[in-house]
C-alpha cells in the first residue's frame, strides 16, 4: 500500500498536510484546464481531497496515488460539466442573445443601439481572456462549436461551458444598460 495513503488512512494530519500543500494548486490548474473556472476548479479539488481524507481506509491504489487524484480530478470535472447540462442542441445561447438583440433594436432609438452596441463589446472585453475568444469566434467569425474546439485546443463542452457563462454575464450587464435607459426616457 502507498505509504502517504497509509499514514493518511492512520488520520495523520502532517502528512496529509504536506501532501496536499505539494499537490493542491498543480490540480487546480489541472481541473481548470476543463472548467475554465478558477473557483470551481478550487471546490472540486478541495472535495477530492476531503474524499481522501475520510475514503483512505478502503482505498486501494496500486500505482501512484498522485495519478490516482488526477484520474479523480478529470472525472468529477467531467461530471461537473455533464451536471450543469452543458448541452445546446437547439442553440438556446445563440437565441437568447437574438432575443436581446432583438428587443434592444425594436425598442431603441438609434443612440441607444449604438450605445448598447459598444457597451456589449465592452462587456466581451471584460470577460476573461479564453472566453473573449470562445465569443468572438461564435458570434463574430461564426465559428461552430467543433471548430472553436479545434482552433483553440479544447472540448466542445468547455465551448458550451464558456458561451453559458458568458451569455450569463453578458444578459446581466445588458438588462442593466437597458434598465438604465428606460429610466432616462
Amino acid at each position: 500500500m502507498n505509504l502517504i495513503l497509509e499514514e493518511i488512512s492512520k488520520k495523520n494530519e502532517k502528512i496529509f498536510k504536506i501532501f496536499f500543500d505539494k499537490h493542491y494548486e498543480e490540480l487546480v490548474v489541472y481541473a481548470n484546464g476543463y472548467l475554465f473556472d478558477k473557483d470551481s476548479s478550487k471546490d472540486i479539488v478541495q472535495e477530492i481531497f476531503i474524499y481522501l481524507w475520510e475514503n483512505a481506509d478502503n482505498l486501494k491504489i496500486e500505482k501512484s496515488l498522485k495519478g490516482y487524484l488526477r484520474i479523480m480530478v478529470r472525472n468529477r470535472c467531467l461530471n461537473y460539466l455533464k451536471s450543469i447540462k452543458i448541452t445546446d442542441n437547439l442553440e438556446f445561447l445563440d437565441f437568447n442573445l437574438a432575443l436581446i438583440s432583438e428587443h434592444v433594436f425594436n425598442s431603441s432609438t438609434e443612440e441607444d443601439k449604438t450605445l448598447i452596441y459598444h457597451k456589449v463589446l465592452k462587456i466581451i472585453d471584460t470577460l476573461p481572456e479564453k472566453m473573449q475568444q470562445i465569443v468572438r469566434l461564435k458570434f463574430i467569425h461564426k465559428y461552430k462549436y467543433a471548430e472553436i474546439a479545434k482552433e483553440l485546443g479544447i472540448s466542445i463542452n468547455t465551448v458550451k461551458t464558456q458561451l453559458k457563462r458568458a451569455k450569463l454575464r453578458i444578459t446581466e450587464m445588458v438588462t442593466s444598460i437597458l434598465i438604465l435607459l428606460q429610466l432616462h426616457q
